[in-house]
């Protein structure tokens, strides 16, 4: 048996000490699951229609980033809830479904604010092109359904400070 003065063991336990700690926090952050990402603010949006005027609230994409995302992976979208892209200037917009888990309306409007196409019920997951057929400033997604639960159509117009009103 080897002696090993007082000194030298209390240096070595806490250097071992040490690199346990390190290496358990790392392995608890590794496990844990990311964190989730801070929803955009919350704006208010109306449409106006031959049936009434619906109110929505609904969070704004302004970013090449989070135009990116929209609602990717995300498992619900309540009803009177909504996610408004920006694509000023007014362009020609092309949409998809990938690792979108829920089915959506997409809502065209022309940077005057009225509607220009509606895609409704898209498929879940499709990595099929949804065109919105000519120049729109934004793309408003609400749940499947909405569109043709509140007689939403071509022309109608949207209220929002994004068109103007």
């Amino acid at each position: 048996m080897r002696f090993v003065p007082n000194s030298v063991l209390p240096k070595d336990i806490a250097c071992y000490l040490a690199r346990l700690a390190l290496l358990a926090m790392v392995a608890l952050l590794w496990a844990l699951p990311p964190s989730p990402v801070r929803a955009a603010e919350r704006e208010t949006l109306k449409i106006i229609g031959s049936s009434g005027v619906r109110v929505f609230s609904v969070e704004v994409m302004r970013t090449p980033e989070e135009r990116g995302k929209g609602l990717m992976y995300r498992r619900e979208l309540p009803e009177g809830q909504g996610m408004l892209f920006d694509f000023s200037p007014e362009e020609n917009v092309s949409m998809w479904m990938k690792n979108t888990y829920i089915s959506l309306d997409m809502i065209f409007i022309r940077a005057d604010g009225r509607i220009l196409r509606i895609a409704e019920n898209t498929t879940p997951k499709s990595e099929a092109v949804i065109s919105s057929g000519g120049p729109v400033r934004g793309v408003l997604e609400v749940i499947a359904g909405t569109a043709k639960k509140y007689g939403f159509k071509p022309g109608d117009t949207v209220a929002h400070p994004l068109f103007g009103g």
